[in-house]
């Protein structure tokens, strides 16, 4: 009966853990970008709505020296990205990047270009939901990189507590907390999508 008890207890303060625990991030994932340092380079992950057009107005706002466009389809040349009223010399300072398929790929292909143009401080643009796991594989791949989050809020979290908005928000979490937790194969990902 005592192991019962205790068995449910422990059940219990789990679930308040985890609902907790997902409160705080929808929280976290609806607050505004705050203030923003100079970097020496920004990096942009592709796949959602405003993240490349948010880096090239940081870009062309001198918040950073240069910028990688991390994960973009191997068709997509730069003009199709720019804007036509982008100065030439803006695109000098931009490197696409072909190789990433997955947010720990954006990671290792961050890391290189990080290597290559000398980068100490980075600042990392992407949707707000996806923002902690990012940031999570950023630091464990450039440990010696000061990061700095620079969140976009997607149409979905417009309206979080939609069924869409709330499934997405808790397929994150969960990719989130397998990250944390070191589940970071790709098998999982798939998993948490179908």
């Amino acid at each position: 009966m005592l192991f019962i008890r205790l068995s449910f207890r422990l059940i219990l303060l789990a679930c308040f853990a985890f609902t907790g625990g997902f409160g705080w991030f929808v929280n976290d994932a609806l607050r505004p970008p705050g203030y923003l340092p100079h970097a020496d380079g920004i990096v942009a992950l592709t796949g959602g709505v405003g993240r490349i057009d948010t880096s090239l107005n940081l870009l062309a706002r001198n918040q950073g020296e240069k910028l990688l466009i991390s994960g973009v389809d191997t068709q997509t040349t730069l003009g199709e990205l720019l804007p036509p009223t982008a100065p030439p010399a803006l695109a000098d300072r931009i490197t696409l990047g072909y190789q990433a398929r997955s947010t720990i790929g954006n990671a290792t292909e961050t890391a290189v270009w990080v290597a290559d143009n000398h980068i100490t401080s980075l600042i990392v643009v992407t949707a707000s939901y996806h923002m902690r796991r990012a940031l999570l594989e950023f630091s464990r791949t450039l440990p010696d990189v000061t990061l700095y989050p620079y969140p976009v809020l997607p149409p979905a979290m417009e309206h979080p507590l939609r069924r869409s908005s709330l499934r997405l928000l808790a397929l994150e979490y969960l990719k989130w907390l397998g990250a944390l937790g070191g589940f970071t194969s790709p098998g999982l990902s798939r998993a948490l999508h179908s």
